[in-house]
This record gives C-alpha cells, structure tokens and sequence, in this order.
C-alpha cells in the first residue's frame, strides 16, 4: 500500500448555481478556499506530505453547506465564518483532531 502525497487534501465546493438555488458560493466558498491555502501556507502547512487545498463542483450536499471535505479520512464540514476556518486548520489540519461542532454528519 502506498502513502499518500498529502496528508490532508481539502476540497471546497465552490459551485455557484445560476438559478437562485442554495449553493455554497453563495456563502463565498472560493473566498474560504483562498484564505485557507493563505494561512496554511503562512504555517509552512504546504506541500508533499503535508496539506493541499482544491476547488470542487458540486459535490450534491447543498442543503448542509457551504460544505468542505478533508481527505483520507473524508470528513465532512460546514463553516459561517473564517473563524470557522481557522478552527479547521489549528485542530484537525495541524492536530488530527475533529471539529465536530462544524462536522456534517450524513
């Protein structure tokens, strides 16, 4: 089995629906998706082996957005506010803890 290049990879949907749909860039997901490549990169956070950030499309959980996804372990998130981000990156993303206050459970 091999390793992974990341140790994390966070993917944000960043759809944006032209019909007036909820969608999460309606919450200014890309926004959220540039700050946390910003600060992680500021951590020295980036890179092989350790955490990348990606734009998704829809990934079908608008309902429970804006919503973020951070792989291997797949895990579920909503955010409001950048605080919300930044509580991402210091307990699961530099600690391996989960918010599960921000946790989408299915």
């Amino acid at each position: 089995m091999s390793e992974s290049y990341y140790r994390y990879h966070v993917f944000f949907c960043t759809n944006q629906r032209s019909n007036g749909e909820r969608c999460c860039q309606n919450h200014n997901s890309l926004a959220m998706r540039d700050y946390l490549k910003k600060r992680t990169k500021e951590l020295g956070l980036v890179g092989h082996g350790q955490i990348r950030a990606n734009t998704a499309g829809c990934m079908d959980r608008c309902a429970k957005g804006p919503v973020i996804v951070v792989y291997p372990e797949g895990v579920w998130y909503t955010w409001q506010t950048q605080a919300d981000i930044d509580e991402i990156i210091s307990e699961h993303l530099q600690q391996g803890r989960v918010v599960e206050r921000l946790r989408i459970k299915n």
